[in-house]
């Protein structure tokens, strides 16, 4: 079967503190280098297929804010509208598509239409700008590590699973008695590549075919 093609990446990272590697939820880091947070728990790689209650997460990190480095610091409010200042002029000097933002108090979601530069740049682009904006605007200070050192990809390459991604990432905040966010960097999706107009012989659409996944009713 042929190779899917990427065509989006879903991109998400936490805040500063608010993914640590003893997550009682689990977590993808192979260690604790901060000894005094081996105190709050075990090291458990990957997400534990029994979650834990949300109360223990909480104590978990009330624990954890007495032994970080830096303020344990969330999103509320003006924060937010300044980390989405910093998206968009990140998006605007690369030129990306964002399909979908959801900024919550402790992580963030992005749907980025795929670019030259990888999921990794990405990331490190939007945080830098963000942290700018942030730092400039009075809600953090230039010495606080915003973010966390690096976050999650997840690869899209078919317009149905940006649909359903969009959906998720749009219904993020709702669990949070949050409304759903609305910026002006986001662009409404229009099903590309596969788009009104598109080319049938393209080589994205000739995988497509190959794999069985090509619409038969365009």
């Amino acid at each position: 079967m042929s190779r899917p093609i990427v065509i989006a990446h879903h991109l998400i990272w936490t805040l500063y503190g608010w993914w640590l590697p003893n997550d009682p939820r689990g977590s993808c880091s192979h260690t604790i280098r901060v000894d005094a947070l081996k105190e709050l728990g075990a090291l458990h790689y990957g997400r534990k297929q029994l979650q834990p209650a949300s109360s223990d997460i909480r104590s978990f990190y009330a624990q954890a804010r007495e032994v970080l480095k830096h303020s344990l610091l969330d999103f509320h409010g003006d924060p937010i509208q300044s980390c989405a200042k910093g998206f968009q002029e990140a998006i605007t000097q690369f030129g990306y598509t964002c399909y979908a933002c959801a900024i919550m108090f402790d992580h963030v979601h992005l749907i980025i239409r795929k670019h030259k530069h990888t999921a990794e740049e990405m990331i490190e682009n939007l945080e830098h700008f963000s942290r700018l904006r942030l730092s400039a605007d009075g809600f953090r200070t230039p010495d606080h590590p915003t973010w966390c050192r690096s976050g999650w990809k997840i690869f899209l390459d078919h317009p149905d699973e940006i649909w359903r991604t969009i959906k998720y990432v749009e219904n993020n905040p709702l669990p949070y008695h949050q409304p759903v966010q609305h910026y002006d960097f986001v662009t409404p999706y229009n099903n590309w590549p596969l788009h009104e107009g598109h080319r049938v012989n393209s080589p994205y659409v000739k995988r497509l075919v190959a794999a069985g996944r090509y619409p038969h009713d365009r």
